[in-house]
């Protein structure tokens, strides 16, 4: 039975009802932009934050988290430019693989969950958003959020685990979204990650987009590396092929560039001293929230299953430090907000937190690396 979307006219309702119905869900091209959405009439972002919250009435309210201020008083002459990074944990996985111990099924149901997803979104309304393990983007985040005004692009796995389950939804893989209002898309592509020169499972987007305010042209892609221990080399390798891609994405780091996504890997791993050490001069945006300045958050992800409790930083969002600035970060949440039974739950839509940074061009494009 249909979850109660508020009036049978309700936008979100409509909106869900006819891309299920007109077989969206069964394209599922290797890799998808859809700009000719944008000619559908657009929902107003508070109309549907309102039916999101209708949905979700018997839940929890969303948790309280803060911007921390990071600018060192150097003004800027544009809007910042906010970025969402977050791992949403694939339905699929959630419902019939990831063995979340703690967490009751009632909790996953997708038509609730997949509105606790909007709403944070919606919250925070990021002007890029980088998304991994998206098994809806057909049916729910492509329709909804073009319709946001976001330009939309996916890349699956080529051997999505979602696949696997019974009543799946397709593969997971990458989402990228964009401001159609503030930007414009210059080049995209599309990258199957390779390790010791073979083809893995595992993908990115990258797009050059041109700020439609200051003029400049910035980088911005998204991946999610393989996961679990024992992979540590082959993440390195993936996150080597990746860094290779970008250095001739960005013409040897005179595009800025930011890297979001979920890198399975602690700070202590090897892939993230390549991104730390790379000739991009990358540095991770979240390392700025901690008192030094040179310390990630203590966890990103944190989940019980069957082996255990599982608390990791594995997400991050990297920026190109000379040309990029970071005004503010969003704060994660405190270990009693989460709460005893951890993540995903009926507050919280995932198992990962969503990350969010505004950023401003440096004023001196030309300065020197």
């Amino acid at each position: 039975s249909v979850c109660s979307m508020g009036t049978s006219s309700s936008r979100l309702y409509s909106t869900l009802t006819k891309t299920l119905s007109s077989g969206a869900v069964s394209q599922h091209q290797d890799c998808l932009e859809q700009p000719d959405s944008a000619q559908l009439d657009p929902i107003d972002p508070k109309e549907l934050l309102e039916e999101c919250q209708m949905v979700l009435q018997k839940r929890p309210p969303r948790f309280q988290r803060n911007f921390v201020n990071l600018s060192k008083n150097t003004a800027s002459n544009h809007r910042p430019i906010r970025v969402m990074q977050w791992n949403i944990l694939a339905q699929a996985l959630g419902e019939g693989k990831d063995n979340f111990v703690q967490c009751p099924m009632e909790a996953l149901k997708w038509e609730e969950r997949k509105c606790l997803i909007l709403e944070e979104i919606l919250a925070y309304k990021p002007d890029v958003l980088c998304l991994q393990e998206v098994d809806h983007y057909f049916d729910t985040f492509e329709p909804l959020l073009s319709r946001l005004g976001y330009q939309c692009t996916f890349c699956p796995k080529p051997w999505s685990p979602c696949l696997d389950v019974e009543h799946n939804n397709g593969p997971d893989g990458c989402a990228l979204f964009f401001s159609r209002e503030r930007f414009q898309l210059v080049s995209s592509a599309n990258i199957r990650l390779t390790a010791m020169q073979l083809k893995t499972n595992q993908v990115a987007i990258a797009q050059t987009l041109k700020c439609n305010e200051t003029g400049r042209l910035f980088c911005i892609a998204v991946t999610h590396l393989k996961a679990r221990t024992g992979w540590e080399q082959f993440r390195s390798a993936q996150g080597c092929d990746l860094l290779q891609n970008l250095k001739s994405i960005t013409q040897g780091a005179k595009i800025p560039l930011i890297v979001c996504g979920d890198f399975n890997a602690e700070p202590t791993e090897e892939v993230y001293k390549e991104f730390s050490n790379s000739s991009l001069n990358l540095n991770s945006a979240y390392k700025l929230l901690s008192p030094d300045g040179q310390s990630e958050p203590p966890y990103t992800t944190w989940k019980i299953r069957p082996s255990g409790e599982c608390r990791h930083t594995l997400d991050y969002i990297w920026y190109s430090q000379h040309a990029l600035n970071v005004n503010s970060a969003l704060g994660l949440l405190t270990e009693e907000q989460i709460g005893p039974n951890r993540l995903p739950s009926f507050n919280y839509p995932s198992d990962h937190l969503s990350l969010v940074c505004d950023f401003s061009f440096n004023q001196d494009p030309d300065r020197l690396l």
